[in-house]
């Protein structure tokens, strides 16, 4: 018997059970009954989650340190923060209550489940008509629904005993990027392009979340805010030579377009073609894309089971100028989403900028000085200084920032601006024009994001590596990533191999990788249990190790076996999670 193809019905429940029973994830509050959409990585999820975030790191990061930078930022922010991003107005989703027992569901999902048709981005009064065209009703009891709303994600809290002082879990971690932008801006000397990554929990109020580890109230996002020119992406040189190195790429992308005419297969486009042709709107969004692309593929997933797919505008994100969600095939949910790509232009700076009165803005030096003609906003400096004393330089310095044709606009419908904080009346202010020799100029950077939420890797991984072989589990997870680099074991449980067993776990634990011992029952019997945890490597000490110091070393995939001295152990295995065929390690055994 050889390996053997699984229903997908069976699959997913086959990983589902497999992942409690090993420990990889359960549902949370277990003896409490649970609660929707927490769950507890066990030990080897905790690990495999690890591994998937450093190889993350690998590819956004540490490939990149030249131009990202790694913070972490706090999980709450004060309502400010939220507000200033849209988040307080615009993160919902729509939401219907049972008028019998009282539940609520998501009112996109129970439409979609019923007429199969697509109703994200319907407005609430048509997705409440169409409720009510279909007499669609609780899913649970079977009673009426009542007029669909919205509802926001974000999880309230307070900071501190006063209850006035509102703040909020973060349902991303990109608001503590922008928010400390001007301060990585300057530590970083002043350079763009840059991008700003981090890794943290977040948490949303899901109405009902359902499909296990993909939809959940709190869970980890690995994402980067990446800031560049508008005017000038490429940066010199900079854009250009990363994508020399992925210019024979390509990307599977289904348009908006294409899926208006009614098209659901994804056209194929290299990288550069996808930029010229404009089906990216920006090439360092394209860029990113592209590294998304490999790092999925090394998580096991094949380059035929993902695809990008674009978001319609009303799709979008309230700050997205355009966004691609990377989908991945999984079994019996079909196509999920597991990373989001988005142009989010300025909106972020822009909005923290207007609400901080904060200069969120940088500097561009131009290559050569300009003279120019410029209008710029003036308060009287004696009446300043009298009034605000030890504030109006600040005053002075602020009102020069300001946009002379919106403040010629306010004066003529208020009589007074207000500059940091307080009212400056009409007599005091002139609008006036001056040349001067311009050195360079100060705009808001632009942004593109990739956003991976790292739950949905792990259960991805499992669902990709999940095999049967011989009428067993083989948890075929890439070497790179296996929560578990080695298990060693003693034939038997003879004094002399179980202390030379022992010393080579203890060897390859003091190296940096993990490794477990066991010498409890059959040899094949151990074999099967780390095959199951997807352990790549098993090594073995037997009576021939007494005779020429060599074990056996054995492929978790292909079950092939070589002989390797003691001696090269931690070398061999080093060489082996690094991709290395065992046949190239050692003596193979017949």
């Amino acid at each position: 018997m050889g390996s053997r193809s699984i229903a997908s019905e069976d699959r997913y429940e086959q990983v589902m059970e497999l992942a409690k029973r090993r420990g990889f994830f359960w549902p949370s509050y277990e003896i409490y009954g649970g609660v929707a959409g927490f769950y507890d990585l066990g030990p080897l999820g905790a690990r495999l989650k690890d591994k998937i975030i450093a190889l993350w790191r690998h590819y956004f990061i540490r490939r990149h340190s030249h131009i990202v930078v790694e913070i972490e930022t706090p999980v709450i922010a004060p309502a400010r923060v939220f507000e200033a991003s849209g988040h307080l107005e615009h993160f919902t989703d729509p939401i219907v209550e049972c008028l019998n027992c009282r539940r609520k569901f998501r009112a996109d999902h129970l439409i979609e489940e019923r007429l199969d048709i697509k109703a994200e981005g319907l407005s609430l009064e048509e997705m409440t008509r169409i409720i009510r065209e279909h007499n669609i009703r609780c899913p649970v009891c079977g009673g009426p629904l009542g007029e669909v709303r919205s509802f926001n994600l974000l999880f309230k809290t307070t900071i501190g005993p006063y209850s006035e002082n509102v703040g909020y879990l973060r349902p991303e971690t990109a608001q503590g990027m922008f928010v400390a932008f001007k301060r990585v801006h300057e530590v970083t000397r002043q350079r763009l392009p840059l991008g700003i990554a981090q890794i943290g929990r977040v948490a949303r109020n899901e109405i009902s979340p359902r499909q296990g580890m993909i939809r959940l109230r709190e869970f980890t996002i690995a994402e980067m805010e990446f800031f560049f020119d508008p005017e000038d992406p490429w940066h010199g040189g900079i854009l250009e030579e990363l994508l020399d190195r992925v210019s024979h790429r390509k990307l599977r992308i289904l348009r908006t377009d294409a899926k208006a005419k009614g098209i659901d297969k994804p056209e194929e486009y290299g990288v550069r073609e996808a930029i010229e042709e404009g089906i990216i709107v920006t090439p360092w969004l394209a860029y990113w894309m592209a590294v998304a692309r490999d790092f999925i593929m090394e998580l096991g997933v094949p380059y035929e089971n993902m695809y990008f797919e674009e978001k319609a505008p009303e799709e979008r994100a309230h700050y997205a100028a355009q966004t691609f969600d990377q989908l991945v095939k999984v079994s019996r949910l079909g196509w999920v989403e597991v990373s989001g790509h988005a142009y989010r232009t300025d909106y972020d700076l822009s909005r923290h900028m207007k609400y901080s009165g904060q200069d969120l803005r940088v500097f561009k030096q131009f290559k050569e000085p300009k003279v120019v003609k410029k209008r710029v906003v003036i308060i009287d400096r004696a009446w300043a200084g009298r009034t605000f004393r030890q504030r109006a330089r600040e005053i002075l310095e602020a009102a020069q920032n300001l946009d002379p044709d919106e403040v010629e606009k306010i004066l003529r419908d208020k009589g007074f601006i207000e500059v940091a904080g307080v009212k400056i009346p009409a007599e005091h202010v002139k609008i006036i024009e001056k040349v001067e020799k311009v050195t360079g100029k100060r705009f808001i950077p632009h942004v593109a994001e990739p956003s991976f939420g790292v739950e949905r890797l792990l259960f991805v991984t499992l669902d990709y590596a999940y095999s049967e072989k011989d009428g067993r589990v083989v948890l075929r997870i890439p070497r790179r990533i296996a929560p578990i680099e080695a298990a060693v074991f003693p034939i038997v449980r003879d004094e002399k191999l179980v202390e030379i067993a022992r010393s080579i776990w203890w060897r390859i634990l003091e190296n940096g990788m993990y490794a477990i011992y066991d010498d409890d029952g059959s040899i094949g019997r151990r074999y099967a249990r780390v095959d199951e945890i997807g352990v790549p490597a098993a090594i073995t000490v037997d009576y021939q190790t007494l005779e020429d110091n060599t074990v056996t070393l054995r492929d978790r995939d292909t079950w092939k076996q070589v002989r390797i001295p003691v001696d090269s152990v931690v070398d061999a295995l080093r060489r082996f999670i690094e991709g290395a065929d065992i046949t190239e390690l050692g003596k193979p055994i017949e």
